[in-house]
């Protein structure tokens, strides 16, 4: 199976390439995945293939949280990430071998190094703390992103004690280190909120990260509650400690690695190795571009388990493609939220229903 897709492409040329690809994945899972192959069955897809992006057979991302879907046998399990969630919910067991793994931490660089200019390893100020990385054989997504990040930075520092409290000490020492470099901040948005800018904010702190570039994911549940736009967000960051640079994205632990970045226009961004679909709410037949509807991701890094086709229980628009003013090709998206009584899923959002 094809892993060497540039990031960028003209439309034709990356439909062929991801068509071929996602085939491929299909008849590879079903072939080793009995579970998956009883559902293609079940739902009556053959073994020919799909003629078209939008017919490739999608699963729902809740089947992840009651079946145990894996392509390989136990003893190449390299890494068993787990989803989010809160208290008496089940989790989504996603099982990586090593090959899987590595594919997701090189696309992960190449996207994300797109986004912030330079594909060279840079210092990581991770807004979180060092507890949340200790069991790597069993992971919850929000540590397994952390650790996904570790091999693209120079240097990791933690901003905050296992407490949850501003390690005021490693901060200032970070800032002080590499001041005149460009550097990663890395955190949940709820945590960057609650634990970075709030407490440099009431403790009267002055630290100057205006040098870095945010890179969150998740959270904008809580933090909306809470009367916090994505423009709140980014104004009280330069207000309080000077950050200029945000990268939000899109993704989950089901299809780690596959991320939908944030441009500089405020768009989320299929990338050569992603697709997204939307879909009505009473058929799933394809949206039209600018029309609301479930979101479905598509990934080619997935070879370990059947996750290259999902039915997130998220809702979104696609609001054009290859005409983003940022100059990217391909889908670029609007993340709605979550369905009315879909459950809590995110890292921060989970976190945050605890705080």
């Amino acid at each position: 199976m094809a892993t060497s897709l540039c990031i960028f492409s003209e439309k034709k040329e990356k439909e062929e390439l991801l068509l071929k690809e996602m085939n491929e994945l299909t008849q590879f899972h079903r072939e080793r995945c009995k579970e998956y192959a009883d559902y293609l069955n079940v739902i009556g897809y053959g073994d020919e293939g799909a003629k078209r992006i939008e017919d490739i057979p999608f699963i729902p991302i809740r089947i992840f949280k009651e079946i145990d879907l894996k392509s390989i046998p136990e003893d190449e399990i390299f890494k068993t990430m787990m989803s989010s969630g809160t208290s008496g919910q089940r989790q989504s067991k996603i099982y990586l071998n090593k090959e899987t793994a590595i594919l997701q931490q090189k696309v992960l660089l190449r996207l994300l190094g797109d986004f912030v200019g330079t594909n060279k390893r840079l210092p990581m100020l991770v807004v979180d703390t060092p507890a949340i990385t200790k069991d790597r054989r069993l992971f919850t997504t929000r540590g397994a992103t952390i650790m996904g990040l570790d091999f693209m930075s120079r240097k990791m520092i933690f901003a905050l004690n296992e407490d949850m409290s501003l390690n005021v000490e490693a901060v200032e020492s970070f800032v002080n280190e590499f001041r005149n470099d460009k550097f990663i901040i890395f955190g949940f948005t709820f945590l960057v909120w609650q634990h970075l800018f709030e407490e440099i904010k009431n403790r009267n702190l002055d630290i100057n990260l205006s040098n870095g570039y945010l890179l969150t994911a998740g959270g904008w549940k809580k933090l909306t509650s809470s009367a916090v736009s994505n423009d709140e967000f980014k104004k009280r960051g330069e207000e309080i400690c000077g950050i200029r640079h945000y990268v939000d994205h899109y993704g989950m632990a089901e299809q780690t690695g596959c991320i939908y970045a944030e441009c500089e226009c405020g768009h989320l961004h299929a990338s050569i190795y992603s697709d997204i679909i939307t879909r009505r709410y009473e058929d799933f037949a394809p949206c039209e571009i600018g029309e609301s509807g479930f979101i479905q991701v598509l990934s080619s890094l997935p070879h370990s388990y059947p996750g290259h086709s999902i039915l997130t229980e998220d809702e979104g628009i696609i609001l054009g493609e290859d005409d983003c003013p940022c100059g990217r090709k391909g889908k670029y998206i609007k993340v709605l939220g979550r369905m009315k009584n879909a459950e809590i899923r995110g890292c921060s959002d989970t976190y945050a229903a605890k705080f």
